[in-house]
């Protein structure tokens, strides 16, 4: 299994629905860090020119195929823009919006992955990949001076979080291979155990830092996929004092039961052969030993 942004970085990325507020701040923060915008898709819009970005009105229209998508669409639309990428066999597929209805979060998951294609999110910072030359490796808003290259590769389920531990590695000289938010919401395109598969056969990774949460059945799916890689993983679960039946600041972060608490599953990722931390400090002592 390959996740496209890691073996071989974007060069043409084409970005769905740029002309909101944040979207053009987003975009603007993209092409600042090197990323290689080649249009954007805003349906009657196309022919136009905003900030120096060609909007078309159709994927379609796009005059050599994209490599990745950058989706800034509203909750209600993601599930079309997501079809259309996918239908365009756009390698990698990231969807910002959060709350994203339940079931066009998995209609939409489905489409991408049927398609071959790689969904990160819903509700989803993006990702970075350092060390890519003049592209500094990023799709989204993770904030490219926060990372430097490196063998550890990141993966979050909450989007603070991945922006804390990336400037918290970077501050104390571990280098990332990845920092990626693979989405907020309940339902995400890719589950944290295919991450793991993927990084296990990705040379340039040399060990993987999981950062977990409250809520949900993910964690559990990954401890299943712990023996099968031969590289060491670090895991962190934040949410230890939540409360049950609240949600702590996004759709996915709710627990249900006392098998979805930040204890059971740290458990259950310790049984399997994690390295366990308990918070970003000890994380970062756990890497630096392993290296």
């Amino acid at each position: 299994m390959d996740v496209p942004f890691l073996a071989s970085f974007p060069r043409r990325v084409v970005v769905f629905n740029p002309t909101g507020r944040y979207a053009a701040a987003q975009v603007a923060a993209m092409r600042e860090a090197g990323t290689n915008l080649v249009a954007g898709i805003a349906l009657g819009r196309g022919g136009t020119v905003q900030d120096g970005l060609t909007l078309l009105d159709d994927v379609r229209e796009l005059d050599a195929p994209a490599d990745a998508a950058v989706i800034y669409t509203p909750p209600e639309g993601v599930l079309d823009a997501v079809r259309d990428a996918a239908a365009a066999r756009i390698p990698t597929i990231l969807v910002a919006a959060e709350y994203v209805p339940l079931h066009d979060a998995l209609r939409a998951a489905g489409a991408a992955r049927a398609a071959g294609c790689w969904m990160v999110g819903p509700n989803t910072l993006g990702l970075c990949v350092p060390g890519q030359g003049d592209n500094q490796g990023v799709l989204g808003s993770i904030v490219p001076g926060f990372c430097m290259p490196g063998r550890v590769a990141v993966l979050c389920r909450s989007g603070t979080l991945t922006l804390t531990m990336a400037r918290l590695l970077t501050a104390a000289g571990v280098g990332q291979r990845a920092v990626m938010h693979i989405g907020g919401d309940a339902v995400c395109g890719r589950s944290p155990h295919e991450y793991l598969a993927a990084l296990a056969a990705d040379p340039g990774t040399g060990a993987i830092l999981y950062c977990g949460e409250i809520g949900g059945d993910k964690e559990y799916a990954l401890a299943d996929a712990i023996p099968q890689c031969a590289k060491p993983v670090v895991t962190m679960l934040v949410g230890r004092h939540a409360p049950a039946e609240r949600r702590m600041g996004h759709a996915g972060a709710l627990v249900g039961g006392e098998r979805e608490t930040a204890a059971a599953k740290q458990a259950a990722l310790k049984a399997a052969g994690a390295h366990t931390a308990r918070d970003p400090e000890e994380a970062i002592a756990i890497l630096k030993a392993l290296a």
